[in-house]
């Protein structure tokens, strides 16, 4: 089969390479479409894992063979792959903190090498403890993969929305409108909430406005935190949503959001940034900052239903498909998006 190798900082290989053999507990997945994520893209920017590997998580597929001891589940069924299925049994799990888990972090999908997702090629191998314990979902005969590939990060999305306890009648501040931006604002829209949302370039701006926002700015206006108020009634938003690594969207953060608010960091900093914050701003004004990292088992069958059900528009975030042969070229474009560039999916 073809797949993408990682095999270096910002070198991908397009190779062939064996499909994956199972073992009588493993499904195998022929993928139909994988989304390209941020964290794809900086594990392959980035030196943090050893290659080889593929990587790809967003997956949609049609099973392709069983193991032997596999039960209720059928060559021919399209099906959503979640890559990580915590253990439940972990102190971090009965706290409800499964991306913490250990076995959610090391038992992963994967076509080879060291199990990494794997989507980025024909094929991705689903081990036992996944096929077993809910990572594998149905797809409903009338929904396509393309939608179905919004499972994983909408679940994503939608911890940070739990997380942050958005509430019917709440503003949000959203710090960016990529991607992970306009699913926030249609998240918050759909909980009740009334979503602001920020970004440096005016179609994206303007997308946001398309997709529910009730109001967008330019990130760069010194104006922000007077409009801000001014759209709240003096008060600022009752949470920040930070979809993007910036340290001025932080401060900007800081400066809209109200007394007794809440900020959340989804986006992942460099390691190398460290923000100085007077912690007097955060006693005094009793702000909560937070961090929400992955995905919460507890909320997969919630995601599939906002998803399957269009409870947000999932498809009108999709802007490019390339063919896996391109990936490079889509992570290039995903790195300096054109004006008109959202959701970028990968097709093997």
């Amino acid at each position: 089969m073809k797949a993408q190798v990682f095999r270096g900082v910002n070198q991908l290989s397009y190779e062939e390479i064996p499909v994956p053999t199972l073992e009588p507990d493993e499904v195998l997945v022929k993928v139909g479409v994988v989304g390209l994520c941020q964290s794809d893209i900086k594990k392959i920017r980035y030196p943090l894992y050893e290659p080889p590997r593929i990587f790809g998580h967003e997956t949609a597929g049609t099973i392709a063979s069983v193991g032997a001891d596999v039960k209720n589940w059928q060559v021919g069924q399209r099906v959503a792959v979640m890559h990580h299925i915590p253990c439940m049994r972990c102190a971090y799990c009965l706290n409800e903190n499964y991306s913490m888990c250990d076995v959610y972090k090391n038992i992963s999908t994967t076509a080879g090498f060291n199990a990494s997702g794997g989507g980025f090629a024909e094929y991705v191998k689903v081990p036992g403890h996944i096929v077993q314990n809910g990572g594998l979902i149905p797809i409903p005969d009338d929904i396509s993969f393309e939608a179905a590939s919004f499972v994983e990060p909408t679940n994503c999305c939608l911890k940070a929305v739990k997380k942050a306890q958005i509430a019917p009648g709440q503003t949000v501040l959203i710090t960016g409108a990529g991607p992970i931006g306009l699913m926030f604002i249609m998240l918050v829209k759909h909980f009740g909430g009334r979503a602001i949302a920020t970004d440096l370039l005016p179609s994206r701006i303007e997308k946001a406005l398309n997709v529910g926002a009730e109001a967008a700015f330019d990130a760069r206006d010194a104006d922000l935190p007077a409009k801000i108020q001014a759209i709240t009634g003096g008060l600022g938003v009752d949470v920040t949503l930070l979809a993007v690594p910036s340290e001025k969207a932080f401060f900007q953060a800081l400066d809209c959001t109200r007394k007794g608010g809440k900020i959340l960091f989804f986006a992942e900093f460099p390691d190398e940034i460290e923000i100085p914050v007077n912690p007097n701003i955060l006693y005094r004004r009793e702000i909560d900052l937070m961090g929400s990292y992955s995905s919460s088992y507890r909320l997969q069958n919630l995601s599939a239903d906002i998803v399957f059900n269009r409870r947000i528009d999932v498809e009108a975030l999709i802007s490019d498909r390339y063919p896996l042969q391109d990936l490079s070229q889509a992570v290039e474009q995903a790195i300096a998006p054109k004006p008109d560039t959202y959701k970028i999916l990968i097709y093997p």
